[in-house]
């Protein structure tokens, strides 16, 4: 039995053994465009760690330069402010106190007009002259904030034309100046040139597709790069970028730019003590290009490969296949009798083993025919061979269309007997399938002179091995088979084309 379950599971192995070449190749293809993918995969994230790193380096170039510069702009117009509050101060003469109340902080690059006006929004001292230039600017935001709000602090304006600079874009810092009672005095204040910010963005370097914007936590854009001139003042409120800076003190995050149309990578953060955020964004073009460049050429170059080698395994799967197509071939021609098709001997005693083990594991009957043609020496002497032959063509053909395929089996025993194997099959039942093969053999019809039916007949003899009535662990199939040859044997001495049963199902 070990014997031939390995020839079995070694005859499913060789069968196998082509679409597993085929399997094992294609898995290891897989495997191989997984790792490329995976690796190439590595690299896009690697060109974005890169790109955040950049632009949040950029970001903090320009912050600490921002947030320096705010902090002296701050101290110098408190300065101001401490110094208008002071008698002591306002008594000097006008170029004592020019030099007292204006530092030289105020003579920075990019610095425009610092002013203090008065209750009206009248200049009545200016830090670029002793003698205060004309002007009012009443209805300027940095004014009404401080005169309607007496807590507004430090107060950055939004972008504006300066009117005392031929319309130079600026922005304002500004400071409350109060009564001795608290009153409205009056504001202090000091504009800056929003070149400073187009110079400091414009010096470093977005690449092509990208961008850097300084903008107001009102929505407010105060500069960007790539420089526009329409761009500053507008309000983004509305973009989905804006909300996203709103969310969060500080962060990154990939989006479409509503001002061009881009998809960047976008680093915000708010500045410290500022209404201010600072934006860097690079441009998903610019992040990924090389990548893509080289990602392209090398994932079609692996899935080229896998698809060559899966082929190479396929075309050897064929020459396999075919090898033991033929193999079988010979093997099914060594068991299958070359006469009438059927099972050999050889063939049927695998077949009889496995039935038998199978029919004594699970507990069922198991029904064993033995056909035999009557007088068939006569026949072959009388007609002759091939006639002999072809009356055992049309009896196999007979058994194989009155069993049960592909259940059933039916072998050439020898000469002119056939073994029939019905598993699961009760006396009765085999009683009547091997009525069926009698009757089928009989109507034939071939002529035989030799025989008292004047026909060519059979006798039938069947054994059935019963679970329920056989309790003897011993019985094996060989007393089966010898009960069907016996049955056989009293079917010929009752006068030949007769059925009978053996008694193999009652053996102890």
């Amino acid at each position: 039995m070990r014997a031939r379950i390995s020839r079995l599971t070694n005859g499913l192995s060789r069968w196998a053994a082509p679409r597993r070449v085929v399997l094992i190749a294609t898995v290891i293809a897989v495997i191989m465009v997984a790792l490329a993918v995976v690796s190439l995969y590595q690299g896009r994230l690697s060109a974005y760690e890169r790109a955040e790193d950049v632009s949040k380096s950029l970001a903090l170039i320009a912050e600490r330069d921002i947030t320096r510069n705010f902090e002296l702009y701050s101290l110098s117009l408190q300065a101001v402010v401490d110094g208008v509050r002071n008698p002591a101060t306002m008594a000097l003469p006008p170029e004592v106190r020019q030099e007292v109340l204006f530092d030289r902080a105020t003579t920075a690059q990019f610095l425009g007009s610092v002013l203090v006006l008065d209750e009206k929004g009248n200049i009545i001292l200016d830090a670029a002259s002793v003698v205060p230039r004309q002007g009012n600017f009443s209805t300027r935001e940095y004014f009404t904030v401080h005169r309607d709000h007496p807590n507004a602090g430090l107060y950055l304006s939004d972008p504006f034309e300066s009117r005392l600079r031929a319309g130079a874009p600026s922005i304002a810092l500004s400071r409350r100046i109060s009564h001795p009672d608290g009153s409205f005095a009056g504001v202090a204040l000091m504009a800056i040139n929003l070149e400073y910010f187009h110079n400091l963005f414009a010096g470093l370097s977005l690449g092509p597709h990208g961008s850097m914007s300084l903008i107001g936590e009102d929505g407010v854009m105060v500069m960007r790069q790539p420089f526009d001139p329409k761009i500053v003042g507008r309000n983004i409120r509305s973009a989905s970028t804006f909300r996203r800076f709103m969310s969060a003190p500080e962060g990154t995050f990939s989006d479409t730019a509503s001002i061009d149309g881009v998809r960047r990578l976008y680093y915000f953060k708010h500045l410290k003590g500022l209404p201010l955020i600072i934006m860097t964004a690079q441009g998903e073009e610019d992040i990924y290009g090389n990548w893509q460049r080289r990602a392209a050429p090398i994932l079609a170059l692996m899935v080229v490969l896998a698809l060559a080698f899966v082929a190479l395994a396929i075309m050897l799967s064929v020459q396999l296949r075919r090898r033991l197509q033929a193999e079988s071939e010979l093997q099914l021609l060594a068991r299958v009798d070359g006469l009438t098709g059927l099972n050999n001997r050889l063939m049927l005693g695998e077949i009889l083993e496995r039935e038998w083990r199978n029919a004594r594991r699970v507990r069922r009957a198991l029904s064993l025919l033995f056909v035999d043609i009557d007088h068939f020496k006569v026949y072959n002497d009388t007609y002759g061979h091939q006639a002999g032959d072809n009356a055992l063509l049309e009896v196999a053909r007979c058994i194989s269309a009155n069993i049960r395929l592909p259940n059933d089996s039916a072998a050439r025993y020898g000469g002119e007997e056939f073994l029939i194997v019905l598993p699961d099959t009760p006396a009765a039942e085999a009683a009547q399938i091997a009525e069926r093969i009698r009757t089928a053999i009989v109507n034939l019809d071939i002529e035989h002179a030799g025989s008292e039916y004047g026909r060519v007949t059979a006798s039938i003899g069947f054994a059935t091995w019963d679970p329920d009535r056989d309790v003897d662990d011993e019985t094996d199939a060989a007393k089966v088979i010898k009960a069907a040859d016996e049955a056989l044997y009293h079917a010929k001495a009752a006068g030949r084309n007769k059925v009978l049963p053996g008694e193999a199902a009652t053996a102890n």
